[in-house]
């Protein structure tokens, strides 16, 4: 996935789309009084140290061991934390432990009838608030009002805010309720 990033400096978008975009942003600023979010995730992100200024990619050495699981398939081996009971029962399923849990983890997403991504684009939504905005006037208000889907009043209380405050925290917010369209379910905290 092609990340986008906002880059700001205090309340000011000065830059905003790929990498390779906001790096001129940043190296305008080689104190470090920019915030970069995560156009995907609303998080404060630091740029990887090969994407900052002065920095060339020169690899690493470590890229050439081996990794557990099947990477060249997409396969990676994490660990799994289970009671010795679930264990047992895993196991004597029909093609074990990993198959069975890859079963359960489909039927699991099939069901979820996009909650999970309603749930993170209200919470990215949230991040960007606290970052950009978590000493503006009426804050918390405007959180409740994100949360409970109360629209009118979360337009009323970010009219407020500085401009491009709103405009980025307006873009969240859409994606959060283009989230809720697709299923009438309320979202709650």
């Amino acid at each position: 996935m092609n990340r986008g990033y906002y880059v700001f400096s205090g309340s000011v978008l000065i830059a905003k789309g790929s990498v390779d975009v906001i790096r001129k942003a940043v190296r305008a600023y080689p104190d470090g009084s920019v915030i970069v979010i995560d156009d995907y995730t609303g998080q404060v992100t630091d740029l990887p140290v090969t994407d900052l200024p002065g920095h060339e990619n020169t690899g690493s050495a470590g890229d050439d061991r081996p990794r557990r699981g099947r990477p060249k398939l997409g396969v990676v081996a994490r660990e799994v934390t289970l009671l010795p009971r679930h264990w047992e029962w895993l196991t004597a399923q029909p093609g074990g432990a990993s198959q069975t849990l890859r079963r359960l983890t489909d039927a699991a997403r099939k069901e979820d009838t996009d909650r999970t991504g309603r749930r993170l684009a209200m919470d990215a939504a949230f991040r960007v608030m606290t970052t950009l905005a978590g000493d503006a006037t009426h804050y918390e208000d405007a959180v409740r009002a994100l949360y409970a889907s109360d629209m009118p009043r979360l337009e009323q209380i970010i009219a407020a805010w500085p401009g491009d405050v709103q405009d980025c925290v307006r873009i969240f917010i859409a994606r959060a309720l283009s989230r809720q369209s697709t299923n009438p379910e309320t979202v709650s905290r």
